[in-house]
């Protein structure tokens, strides 16, 4: 097809909703039409035509997305335009590169060798979603420029067969800030940017060199992204220059701030959290060991009393299942009944806050899960909060209430843990569900529900099973409207699929347990045509009613537990169309022998009966055998 511009960035159409009445336009039709045709570029001859087009294209869309306000454009971004750094242009030039263009000019001679061979990409962005995924990359981020890792990024997702390394968190530059500071401001921010490089350089006999440029707050000062040095040293895991910054007086429990005014590129993500907090994040046990023993927050920047606001280092451990630093972090006394809250009070999650107990069931950590399981309880103060007060339904506590201390603490428990269970059951992980309900957290019915269809996609047998049995421990008044919708078409489906008798039988049971203790009314027989099977008898003037099961002219033969079945071909196709598509898959001959292996031969002879006589009038069906039937 044809390249051409999304109606989000048709500048014609966008100036003619625009344009009232009698105002002058801003550009001629001319102009506008330029405009697109360079976002519609695919290839560039030289790095100074690729910034001649990325500057006008950013020039004339950043009105464009200042007007549309649910864009997902970062407020941050909609009050300037997006610096490109020479390095991200750069980097762009390179896959976008066309040496041919080069040579249509004639003072140019082409090489006579060249090593540069053209890159074989089917199919080539145009260079208006180069700008969108990297203005995407670096909105994520919350700078103010596009780098050349914002465009090596955009290349992965848009260059079949590219690859590059995840983006590490690290000092940015400051030379798109500097740009909108006068020269005092702009000298102190590059002293500033200096001392955070040297630092992050890994020397530690620079340390005191770095601190005399970071400005008044000295080794505590903070990046536009809202963290200190040792907080970047505890993202690239140098314990060396750890030791160095807390010697030097480095702030253990220094939190990134949360105002974006004075620190623009802050993540939402990363408020509130700590150096701990980066530590544990990348997996560097040393260095949080370090940190611990140099008497850093087990819990971050949660205070004794307060809400929490972010996660704790061992949520954020029990959700990458790191075994070690769990155990670490357990044994300084952190509490994985903490979850996390938003700033209005509302919970993360509507089932719950997302405790350590419920990240490390949503991932699947089995083992971690099972240790912070075992982690004695913590004893709680006398003193009810409001929420724990509301949950009991009592009044005001007294005196007398200190009894109620373990009781307070296995409820809270025991909210947690469902709070996992359904976790792990919407995620699919049915053993760490297994390993709740075995320690006597009660079903809920959605997930039961999703954990008999894990286990029936997963093929699970010994599961389906075990949660079949399961059902009668689950309350009445538990049963929704999902168990009809959802639940009864699920259990038909398994019915179906399965060939096992235990799982036929528990789900009879259930399914006699639904229907209540009415009456089954009687069920009207539909009746089948029978044209075709008269007509083969007649055909043969065979009237004998042991025609059945007999080897005379029979042209088939089923082998069922080891006996022969004598049948007719033509009978079976015109009467079933399961045993047509079996007999069409095997070849017509007078020897043909199909095996049976999941019937038994007297359930087969009924299911042949039916065929043979068009009805079930004359069957003597036993009660044993109707669900197999």
């Amino acid at each position: 097809g044809v390249l051409c511009l999304p109606d989000s960035l048709n500048l014609h159409k966008d100036q003619q909703r625009s344009n009232k009445p009698g105002e002058v336009q801003m550009f001629s039709q001319s102009e506008l039409r330029t405009i697109e045709q360079s976002l519609l570029a695919t290839r560039v001859g030289s790095i100074a035509e690729l910034s001649d087009l990325v500057s006008r294209a950013m020039h004339h869309l950043q009105p464009l997305n200042a007007k549309q306000h649910g864009n997902g454009t970062p407020m941050h971004q909609k009050q300037g335009s997006l610096y490109w750094e020479p390095e991200a242009l750069y980097t762009l030039c390179y896959f976008m590169h066309c040496p041919q263009m080069e040579w249509e000019n004639p003072n140019v001679e082409p090489s006579k060798v060249t090593l540069q061979t053209e890159r074989p990409f089917i199919v080539l962005p145009p260079l208006m979603e180069w700008i969108r995924v990297a203005v995407a990359h670096a909105g994520h981020r919350r700078s103010f420029s596009v780098d050349s890792d914002d465009v090596r990024q955009a290349a992965r997702l848009l260059l079949p067969g590219v690859d590059c390394e995840p983006r590490q968190l690290k000092i940015d530059d400051c030379f798109c800030a500097s740009r909108k500071l006068d020269a005092v401001a702009t000298e102190a921010k590059f002293k500033q940017d200096l001392g955070f490089r040297m630092l992050n350089c890994g020397r530690t006999d620079l340390v005191k060199q770095a601190i005399s440029l970071l400005g008044p707050d000295g080794i505590n000062s903070m990046s536009e992204q809202g963290m200190t040095p040792l907080m970047y040293a505890c993202v690239r895991g140098d314990e060396a220059m750890v030791q160095m910054l807390l010697d030097a007086g480095a702030d253990l429990n220094a939190e990134v701030v949360s105002t974006a005014h004075k620190y623009p590129s802050v993540h939402p993500e990363t408020r509130h959290w700590t150096a701990l907090t980066f530590a544990v994040l990348h997996g560097h046990i040393p260095v949080v060991q370090l940190l611990l023993d140099a008497g850093a927050k087990v819990e971050g920047s949660l205070e004794h009393g307060e809400e929490n606001y972010s996660e704790t280092p061992l949520q954020l451990a029990a959700a990458a299942g790191n075994f070690e630093l769990v155990s670490l972090l357990l044994e300084r006394g952190a509490d994985p009944m903490i979850g996390t809250m938003y700033r209005n009070g509302i919970s993360m999650t509507p089932q719950g806050d997302m405790n350590s107990f419920s990240q490390a069931a949503a991932h699947g950590h089995r083992n971690v899960f099972r240790k912070l399981l075992a982690q004695p309880e913590k004893e709680k103060s006398d003193i009810l909060s409001l929420e724990e007060i509301l949950a009991e339904g009592t009044d005001l506590p007294d005196s007398a209430a200190a009894p109620l201390c373990a009781s307070r603490n296995s409820k809270a428990k025991l909210k947690a843990l469902k709070e996992a269970m359904y976790h792990s059951a919407e995620h699919g992980y049915v053993d760490v569900t297994i390993d709740i309900r075995s320690i006597g957290v009660p079903w809920t019915l959605h997930t039961w529900l999703e954990s008999l269809r894990t286990s029936f996609q997963q093929h699970r047998r010994p599961l389906i099973q075990c949660l079949l049995k399961e059902f009668k421990s689950i309350q009445e008044e538990e049963y929704t409207e999902e168990l009809i919708t959802q639940g009864l078409p699920l259990m038909f489906e398994i019915l179906k699929a399965s060939k096992n008798e235990v799982i036929s039988q528990q789900l009879s049971v259930i399914f006699t347990h639904c229907y209540g203790p009415y009456p089954i009314p009687k069920l009207v027989e539909i009746k089948r045509k029978q044209t075709s099977r008269l007509a083969f008898f007649f055909l043969f003037l065979i009237p004998d009613p042991h025609f059945l099961n007999n080897k005379e002219m029979s042209d088939v033969t089923f082998l069922v537990e080891g006996r022969p079945f004598y049948a007719h071909r033509v009978l079976l196709f015109t009467a079933s169309p399961r045993f047509k598509a079996l007999l069409s898959s095997k070849p017509s001959s007078d020897s043909t022998c199909i095996e049976i292996n999941y019937v038994k031969y007297p359930i087969f002879q009924l299911v042949m009966q039916y065929l043979y006589y068009g009805g079930a009038e004359s069957l003597l069906i036993k009660n044993n055998e109707i669900m197999e039937v």
